[in-house]
């Protein structure tokens, strides 16, 4: 049972990710420019944020497979319904790399479940549990293609959307990095801002001392897209700590168990 609804609870994800796409159409008039709102991390909120949001939020609460959302557009965790509840806790980034919108740029979302843990009453504790105990991982990637890639804890798989049949098919079996790559992701608009650690890292990658070959540049700036670039042709992507954000992106929990942990 428990496998089962691991599975259900992903499928209602993949749901969700296909209504997004097959509704692009319609909802592209509504999808650009600023909302007027900021969300729990402090960015800007896009219309497209809310949009993508509310539609994660609606499916997901009435799937019978959750008991708790977790969202980075929300500053407090969502509680299902008594009469939906489930047993699986789903955090997730609606749209990553939103401020790339109006500019066409590969955007995505990203998700990771956890499961309840004991038959009590909810509380933060179920939603703050460490990356190991996650059940489900993944992101979605809107570019030149729709894909998904996840993980049940045994290897990554790239599902990519094929409109004809309108579902996600597998295309990518056990994913891997490359063990050396040769591209560095990571915005150098901040290298005033790093420490001497990472300063002398990256100028390591761009005017190597042994020799070898310079790793060259590429930032996207929406972390699904350098992630997933990096997964494909191997390299580093940081996002880095700096004397402004001493704790880096994680600036709140919830970034934490929206992006962190499930990536």
């Amino acid at each position: 049972m428990g496998i089962q609804m691991k599975v259900l609870t992903m499928g209602v994800i993949m749901n969700v990710l296909k209504m997004g796409v097959q509704n692009e159409a319609t909802e592209v008039d509504l999808g650009y420019g600023i909302s007027g709102s900021s969300n729990a991390t402090g960015d800007a909120v896009k219309k497209l944020d809310v949009l993508a949001n509310d539609l994660f939020i609606n499916m997901l609460s009435s799937s019978y497979t959750c008991c708790i959302l977790v969202s980075e557009e929300n500053d407090t965790v969502i509680e299902v319904e008594d009469k939906f509840k489930g047993k699986y806790i789903v955090c997730f980034d609606p749209l990553d790399g939103s401020s790339n919108i109006d500019c066409l740029v590969s955007i995505g979302s990203i998700f990771g479940i956890y499961k309840k843990q004991n038959e009590g009453p909810l509380s933060l504790k179920d939603v703050l549990q460490s990356g190991d105990n996650l059940v489900c991982a993944g992101y979605a990637l809107y570019g030149s293609a729709t894909m998904v890639v996840l993980s049940l804890g045994q290897g990554v798989n790239g599902f990519m959307y094929d409109p004809a049949v309108g579902e996600f098919l597998l295309t990518e079996r056990n994913m891997r990095i490359k063990p050396r790559g040769k591209i560095y992701s990571i915005n150098e608009g901040y290298d005033m801002f790093w420490d001497d650690a990472t300063r002398e890292y990256v100028n390591n990658k761009k005017r190597p001392k042994d020799g070898t070959s310079p790793y060259g540049a590429r930032y996207i700036g929406s972390m699904v897209a350098d992630v997933h670039r990096t997964i494909c042709y191997g390299g580093i992507f940081m996002y880095p700590a700096t004397s402004e954000a001493p704790k880096g992106k994680v600036k709140k929990n919830i970034c934490l168990s929206t992006r962190g942990a499930p990536d």
